[in-house]
């Protein structure tokens, strides 16, 4: 068995640092440090990241760094880069750097360089997108693809659900983007309800083709296919296969599968097993967001991960920004005991970043069982959660600033909105409330403020704010597909560095698992009169499931 991080003498050193400084206030942080806000800020590409607002100084720091060289952050983080495989229960690599890694570059996996490979299916992904785009591919009535609804569940749906809503201002406008991940039928139906289907093109993602959400969401769609084309509707004769063949491309590694449901396998686009889910839409998986938004900018896009890919494998650990961000959110969960945290982007094309982050974060993170199988006795990854500013203000920001919980909190703005969308001049109006929140939320409103101002006495303790909630604020000067990149990347790493020093996979996710395997067996037994076999609630809901759902009911 391995040493746990808790016996190591640099965690011990940050019990003890963090009894001595539980008492400390970010007003006195920056009253006797007034260099505080420049020393403790870092830019990589286009992001600028303002630390300075946390409950931590230079020993906090000095400290953090300290268990992450005791943790071997830096060894796993190069193993990672050489394509080691890492994700130990699944004995893979993790290489989704390599999904946007140059042309030029060589990434090995058992001796082979996968960047070529990753670079041709990038290339027949841009020649479909121009195709779709150019409307040179056409359904089989010979009609324009007008609508592509991405169909996918997890990572082959959060991923370029959250990208496209981002970077829906450079989407093709005439076209219509849709995407399908819940098996609830109601998803599916008000994907497709008013669309026609001779102008509609589905993505079947699904590494293994063998995802029961996903391939349901297919099968039911194939149907709404052929039933809305009907066979007076196919030109020159064609079947439907045929007509499967023109609606219907896959993302997957199952060619057989693929074929079997009717997809030609010309167009199916590969991805590899050393790319995880939530790690993949960079990948094929983004396939739907290549079309939406065109090849050159999906490159930009690859090109911004890139850049913090190389920000944290080669930046000095003092200004390297996922390892900072990592090591302090570390220091909120397992010395401050913060269960959550609330990431806030002020932008509305950013509705789906934070869920996009809730898988990143929380299906690799959230592991109780060590690298070597023995059990954590240590917090590991907190509950991500949040919506654009400033909507959360009027919701959930009052628990923030006036609760009982300690919850760190990640602001995301932008300089400029993004060309063309703010045509009556409301950007200052939203990063006001963008820095007035941050600032709030660090130094509060003393009693002494509020009784100055005249307030009731009575009212004085409920409009007094103590202040000393920590953020993070991160800036860019507009929201592009390169800093969209960039921000996710941010994410990515930060979340290794976590696990890390957690010493869990973070790569894995049989938790998943569990709940799919009972509901393949369950479901058979919905529409069956012999007895379920499960635990006496489960029993029991099956037949009130099944007397609601009788004939006649």
């Amino acid at each position: 068995m391995t040493e746990k991080p808790t016996d190591l003498p640099q965690w011990k050193a940050l019990e003890a640092h963090h009894a001595e400084f539980e008492k400390v206030n970010l007003r006195d942080l920056f009253d006797t440090d007034p260099g505080r806000a420049e020393r403790y800020f870092a830019q990589a590409g286009d992001l600028s990241v303002d630390y300075s607002k946390h409950l931590v100084d230079d020993e906090t720091l000095r400290l953090l760094l300290d268990l992450a060289r005791a943790r071997g952050v830096f060894e796993l983080r190069d193993r990672m880069f050489a394509g080691d495989k890492i994700n130990l229960t699944e004995d893979r690599a993790v290489l989704h750097v390599a999904l946007r890694a140059p042309a030029t570059e060589r990434i090995e996996v058992d001796g082979e360089d996968v960047v070529p490979a990753v670079h041709e299916v990038l290339h027949r992904m841009s020649a479909f997108a121009s195709r779709v785009r150019g409307g040179e591919w056409t359904g089989a009535t010979g009609k324009r693809i007008k609508t592509v609804v991405n169909i996918g569940i997890g990572g082959s749906d959060l991923g370029p659900a959250m990208a496209y809503e981002a970077l829906r201002a450079y989407s093709k406008r005439d076209m219509q983007f849709r995407f399908v991940s819940n098996v609830d039928g109601a998803d599916l139906y008000e994907a497709t309800h008013d669309l026609d289907p001779a102008e509609t093109l589905f993505i079947v993602s699904s590494k293994t083709f063998t995802t029961v959400e996903t391939i349901t969401n297919a099968t039911s769609a194939k149907k709404w296919l052929l039933d809305g084309l009907g066979g007076d509707a196919l030109s020159d004769g064609d079947s439907a296969a045929g007509a499967i063949a023109k609606h219907f491309v896959a993302v997957s590694t199952n060619d057989k599968a693929v074929a079997e449901f009717g997809i030609d396998t010309q167009n199916m686009f590969g991805f590899w097993d050393w790319v995880g889910g939530r790690y993949s839409y960079d990948s094929a998986i983004g396939l739907s967001l290549m079309i939406a938004i065109g090849p050159e900018r999906f490159t930009e896009m690859l090109e911004g991960f890139h850049t913090i890919d190389e920000h944290f494998r080669t930046a000095p650990p003092e200004r390297n920004l996922p390892l900072l961000m990592g090591l302090i959110g570390l220091w909120y969960r397992d010395f401050w005991d913060a269960q959550t945290l609330a990431v806030l982007p002020y932008s509305h094309y950013l509705s789906k970043f934070t869920a996009y982050l809730q898988q990143l974060d929380m299906e690799s993170n959230g592991k109780s069982t060590r690298r070597d199988g023995e059990p954590v006795e240590w917090q590991t990854g907190p509950v991500v959660w949040g919506t654009p500013g400033t909507n959360g203000q009027h919701a959930y920001y009052q628990l923030i600033h006036q609760g009982t919980a300690l919850i760190p909190a990640d602001f995301i703005g932008f300089d400029r909105a993004v060309e063309g969308t703010d045509p009556f001049g409301q950007q200052d109006a939203l990063m006001a409330n963008f820095f007035a929140q941050t600032e709030a939320l660090a130094f509060g409103k003393t009693r002494e403020q509020v009784e100055a101002e005249g307030v009731p006495a009575a009212q004085v303790p409920h409009r007094t704010f103590h202040g000393n909630r920590p953020t993070t604020t991160i800036t860019a000067p507009r929201l592009t597909p390169s800093v969209l990149g960039q921000l996710v990347a941010l994410y990515e790493h930060k979340v290794f560095v976590q696990g890390a020093v957690w010493d869990i996979d973070s790569f894995d996710q049989w938790g998943v698992e569990l709940g799919k395997v009972l509901a393949k067996k369950i479901e058979p037994e919905l529409s069956s009169d012999s007895a379920p076999h499960h635990d006496s609630s489960t029993n029991a809901a099956i037949q009130r499931y099944r007397a609601e759902r009788a004939p006649g009911k």
